[in-house]
């Protein structure tokens, strides 16, 4: 029985404390780069190449993603952070609101990824969080919703969240009756955890019934494809509109939201460039001690 005890303590400890290069699964940190990156229609995804160099145009004009064919896709936020956390060698990136103390966000150009820093300028992978709908949308839920996300009410949580809540100058005022019209939002899982609580909030500050707003996400291109073609009321996209959605629909930025670059967090790495990120994922960059990083 002590022996046991002992190795239960053993253990224990180990992962309480943790080495540089051993994760608490007993998997060792390997020099080889595990690169993470999220499907080809998400948000997120479309922000960190074009912010990081990953993106570049070709002879022709064209914009070409050049994220490395042997990185590890993942279809949500969630799984890139399981992902990382399983994995000492991955590295991966995530809305900064979604970071949890399972991963290590590494500091970017000796920058730390706070929301102190992307307000001052000084924490430069960032991106805004878009709402979008059609203008001839007369869904009367839609539009008191758009009112209760554009007042002074949703600000403070939108802070407390993680996120910097645009300047806000009017307080909602709850409707005599309550709209009643079905809502049905989907898009970025980047901003769906954040549309979540507002959603909450709404429902309890304008009386409409929750079974009335339909959430859902898949990722930010088709967030935005249906909400053009009527399947969506309102679609998330974490990213910048394109001309043609920009075109189509009416947006809004709902909040700014920084790009958290994580990884595993026995990793020692203590810092990123912009051009150590963009090789890493454009395969040019396969180990970690190619960018200093002492692999035990």
């Amino acid at each position: 029985m002590k022996k046991i005890l002992m190795a239960i303590l053993c253990v224990a400890m180990a992962c309480g404390i943790g080495v540089a290069a051993v994760g608490c699964g007993g998997e060792k940190m390997s020099d080889t780069i595990a690169v993470i990156t999220r499907e080809s229609g998400s948000g997120t995804r479309g922000a960190f190449i074009e912010l990081t160099g990953v993106e570049q145009k070709n002879a022709e004009g064209k914009k070409v993603d050049r994220t490395v064919s042997t990185a590890e896709v993942a279809n949500a936020t969630s799984v890139v952070l399981q992902k990382v956390s399983d994995n000492p060698s991955a590295i991966g990136y995530i809305s900064l609101g979604s970071l949890n103390d399972k991963v290590k966000a590494v500091p970017f150009e000796g920058v730390e990824a706070t929301v102190a820093n992307i307000e001052s300028g000084e924490y430069t992978l960032s991106r805004p969080f878009n709402i979008a709908y059609k203008a001839d949308n007369d869904n009367a839920t839609l539009a008191d919703f758009i009112t209760f996300l554009k007042s002074t009410n949703v600000t403070e949580t939108i802070n407390n969240e993680g996120f910097i809540a645009p300047a806000a100058t009017e307080a909602y005022t709850k409707p005599a009756t309550a709209p009643t019209e079905e809502l049905v939002i989907n898009g970025s899982s980047s901003v769906h955890p954040l549309m979540e609580v507002l959603v909450e909030a709404y429902v309890e500050a304008s009386g409409v019934e929750a079974s009335k707003v339909k959430l859902s996400f898949n990722d930010s291109t088709q967030g935005m494809t249906g909400a053009m073609n009527g399947t969506y009321d309102l679609g998330m996209a974490s990213r910048e509109l394109s001309e043609d959605e920009a075109a189509a629909l009416e947006s809004y930025v709902l909040a700014t939201d920084g790009i958290a670059v994580i990884v595993n967090k026995t990793n020692p790495i203590e810092t990123i460039s912009k051009e150590q990120l963009c090789n890493i994922y454009i395969g040019e960059v396969t180990k970690w001690s190619e960018i200093g990083v002492t692999v035990a």
